[in-house]
């Protein structure tokens, strides 16, 4: 196992609430770009973060996996000098969110799992598993996997440009590899009953973890967990919906009323 590394970052704001965000499968850190004009600064610090092969650490080399993931996350979070925090996992960043819990639980304030990957994997067979192994290399894979995960709502403008954005953000590489990690990894037996405080994030047109997904798994682990639909959004709720997930996100953060 290559030993964890502070990878490339940056921060948002200046607020004593913290949150580290690790973004999804199919592009780097920039994937949260359209919601940061949403956030608010003044009560919350958020540092953005590329995983190895992605954006910024397209080039810097590792095992690509979800273990991997967390404890960069944790170096960056040392070199903060944050003890605690929260974090905020995008779909693969969603099951490397659960293992920085399981690594360094007094550390986690809480997690925000935005239509996140669970801790069981995302088992993936037959014709499902040749598209998403074709894409490493395939931008018509992508762009198939990205339409029907947001539920088929988006014109060829909007796609091809996620498409763009996927395949100049992430080396083929590290792609694959972390497609066996969040797919065919389990740990969900470890997690089972875990007190921590969970937000889940769910968009209406997500086929894949979309609400029911999640309460087939995340809700029945978590005893803690709570689960918020974004209306306008499929699996890419940050570029889908911004304003409305930095909302959701900012209400997870603030707790009860």
């Amino acid at each position: 196992m290559v030993k964890p590394q502070v990878i490339p970052y940056d921060v948002q704001g200046s607020g004593q609430e913290r949150v580290l965000l690790l973004h999804h499968w199919f592009a780097g850190r920039s994937s949260f770009d359209g919601m940061r004009a949403h956030l608010d600064g003044d009560a919350y610090s958020y540092a953005f973060v590329d995983c190895r092969g992605y954006g910024e650490a397209i080039d810097t080399e590792g095992d690509f996996t979800m273990d991997e993931v967390a404890g960069d996350a944790l170096a960056v979070a040392d070199h903060l000098g944050w003890r605690t925090f929260s974090v905020l996992g995008h779909s693969m960043g969603g099951m490397a969110a659960q293992l920085m819990l399981l690594n360094a639980p007094s550390r986690i304030r809480s997690i925000i799992g935005v239509s996140p990957v669970p801790a069981s994997g995302l088992p993936l067979v037959g014709e499902a598993w040749e598209l998403f192994t074709g894409a490493e290399d395939n931008p018509g894979n992508r762009k198939a996997i990205i339409d029907s995960t947001t539920g088929g709502r988006h014109d060829d403008a909007w796609l091809d440009a996620m498409v763009s954005s996927s395949m100049g953000q992430s080396s083929p590489q590290a792609f694959r590899a972390y497609l066996d990690s969040w797919s065919r990894t389990d740990f969900h037996v470890r997690v089972q009953g875990n007190p921590a405080r969970v937000f889940l994030i769910a968009g209406a047109h997500d086929p894949v973890m979309g609400a029911e997904a999640l309460q087939d798994t995340w809700l029945r682990w978590y005893p803690n967990a709570e689960l918020e639909v974004l209306e306008d959004a499929g699996h890419f709720a940050p570029e889908e919906a911004p304003r409305a997930l930095a909302t959701a996100v900012e209400r997870a953060l603030a707790g009860p009323d």
